[in-house]
């Protein structure tokens, strides 16, 4: 399956890839799709775990037992 660049400035890019990373052209786009993936999977990954560490620090907050229901948010926002 071909592809065709037609930005000059992303041709230019990928040639430059290619040129320092000393592989064709068809491996320099191979290379940057990787790592763009490989950067979203971490950044993705590191989201999740912060909100993991933000749901274990709510998870150990004492319960009250008290009932929160529509009635309780009408009543604090003066409905």
């Amino acid at each position: 399956m071909a592809f065709h660049i037609r930005d000059p400035e992303t041709d230019a890019l990928v040639r430059e890839l290619a040129e320092k990373a000393h592989v064709g052209i068809t491996e320099a786009v191979k290379l940057a799709a990787a790592e763009a993936l490989a950067t979203r999977e971490k950044a993705r990954s590191e989201k999740l775990a912060r909100m993991d560490a933000v749901l274990a620090e709510f998870d150990a907050l004492p319960r009250t037992g008290l009932k929160a229901d529509k009635a309780f948010f009408d009543e604090i926002s003066g409905d």
